[in-house]
């Protein structure tokens, strides 16, 4: 299902897609179309993308693939030595989540079940936007 969601092809569009979404959150899967666990994984997130899904993350999230052979200008940054990597990103931030693996940075393996997927997306989700506006009204009281 890699074919139907975006993909980015230049550094500069990945740099334009975190950069420029405002109000949801930028899933970007990192890996091969043609890897068994990016298949894996791409099912998931286009289930979970699709219009008619009724979890409705096109509400709060956005998601990206990028070839990592072709886009190999991220490889060392975010340190994209696994087949399949997941990260999330809002208002041109990486956003670190941490479950129980060790690695805070990212999503390295496959998962399997769309609804902790969208979970995870909308727990970023929250997170990230309560801390964002906790960081407004922080900026707003010293000033």
């Amino acid at each position: 299902m890699s074919y139907v969601l975006p993909h980015l092809h230049y550094g500069w569009q990945v740099d334009q897609a975190i950069l420029s979404e405002e109000d949801r959150v930028v899933v970007i899967r990192f890996g091969h179309d043609w890897d068994p666990t990016c298949m894996k994984m791409d099912e998931v997130l286009y289930s979970i993308a699709e219009k008619k899904c009724c979890f409705k993350v096109k509400h709060f999230a956005v998601i990206y693939l990028v070839d990592i052979t072709e886009v190999p200008d991220f490889n060392k940054m975010y340190e994209l030595y696994d087949p399949c990597t997941v990260m999330f990103f809002f208002r041109n931030k990486h956003i670190m989540i941490d479950l129980g693996t060790g690695n805070n940075n990212k999503i390295n393996w496959a998962m399997e079940d769309k609804q902790e997927m969208v979970g995870i997306i909308e727990t970023v989700y929250r997170g990230a936007a309560a801390w964002s506006k906790y960081l407004k009204i922080m900026y707003l009281l010293r000033y």
